[in-house]
């Protein structure tokens, strides 16, 4: 299965070197550009709220930004944080999305409010539905199968029904999988949150998958952070930011900017810090496209998976480039 190994992009958009929003939206559009010449499968956009240094409140939007900007790759979310949204919005902006740029739109539902309870109350003002019934709903719009009773049965999110992207549950847990498997959905697993379940919980997806309207087969993705670079030395410097952060986030330090090259190179990190840093290695997948490659065709290998999605946390433009331009050659997608 690991043989014919796609590559994706997940991007959460960080203004990194304390980069303007305008910088870090321009740089996502660019890089979006550039996957789509190199042969990358697809180029998802996460959503977070009341983050200083994330421009990933709208992914909807900079979905139809880039999507109008390139030609050929798959433009979505990873994801639509449903919790946050109503359903029916959701299915008639993402039906208007697969009628502008048809065969090319992915929705990645995830069912964290991916903020803090605050912000998640300011979000979603009264809506008290569980996750369960939103995301039921949301498939019913796009299958139009409510039944008689059901109070929404005479609506319509588009006025054509052959209007439907390719969905996917997102998941670190169980819970998402469960999801996916039941409704014959897609399933993206965030290694790069939850290392030691990946595995396990993409193998089960597999087995429990049930076909559906919207896939016969089950399809499964796995992210994670990767870093390449022209050697092994160079990738673990320019992974250290990256290793930085993890670590401040793992640590509650959710306030702090992101580190620069020079930052990460130079921090000492304290002994819990560094048991923290440890523990976070299977997180990551650093060093030159070769040792990259290995490592990424047996986890792709292990889980049953044709599809690797790249969490990117490069904080150099040109570096960043060049792991995408490496790794496009060494796994020798095709270029466009």
């Amino acid at each position: 299965m690991a043989e014919n190994l796609k590559l994706s992009i997940l991007d959460i958009v960080t203004m990194h070197n304390r980069e303007p929003a305008r910088e870090a939206l321009k740089n996502s559009a660019e890089l979006v550009q550039l996957a789509d010449r190199l042969g990358y499968t697809r180029y998802w956009f996460a959503e977070h709220h009341n983050q200083k240094n994330l421009m990933s409140t709208s992914p909807d939007i900079m979905s139809a930004h880039t999507a109008a900007n390139s030609e050929n790759i798959r433009i979505g979310t990873g994801g639509t944080m449903l919790p946050n949204h109503s359903s029916l919005k959701v299915a008639e902006n993402f039906s208007f999305l697969e009628a502008l740029y048809p065969n090319r739109i992915d929705l990645g539902i995830g069912r964290a409010p991916g903020t803090d309870v605050l912000t998640a109350n300011a979000l979603r003002r009264s809506s008290e539905e569980p996750f369960s019934e939103q995301l039921e709903d949301l498939l019913s719009f796009f299958k139009r199968d409510f039944s008689e009773e059901h109070p929404y049965r005479s609506i319509i999110a588009s006025p054509d029904e052959s209007l439907v992207p390719d969905i996917y549950m997102l998941g670190s847990s169980e819970g998402g999988m469960s999801y996916a498997a039941e409704h014959g959905l897609g399933f993206v697993f965030a290694r790069h949150i939850a290392p030691d379940l990946s595995i396990e919980i993409l193998r089960e997806y597999r087995e429990i998958f049930k076909p559906s309207s919207f896939l016969s087969e089950p399809k499964s993705i796995m992210s994670v952070i990767v870093v390449a670079a022209d050697t092994d030395e160079e990738a673990e410097y320019l992974a250290g930011p990256a290793e930085l952060q993890w670590v401040r986030w793992t640590t509650g330090e959710l306030h702090l900017a992101p580190p620069t090259l020079e930052e990460a190179a130079a921090y000492e990190y304290t002994m819990g810090e560094e048991a923290v840093r440890e523990e976070n290695k299977d997180k990551f997948v650093i060093g030159s496209a070769e040792t990259v490659e290995k490592q990424l065709r047996e986890l792709a290998e292990e889980a049953m998976v044709d599809e690797i999605m790249i969490v990117d946390m490069l904080t150099e433009k040109k570096s960043r480039h060049r792991s995408y331009e490496l790794l496009a050659e060494t796994f020798k997608l095709t270029s466009k």
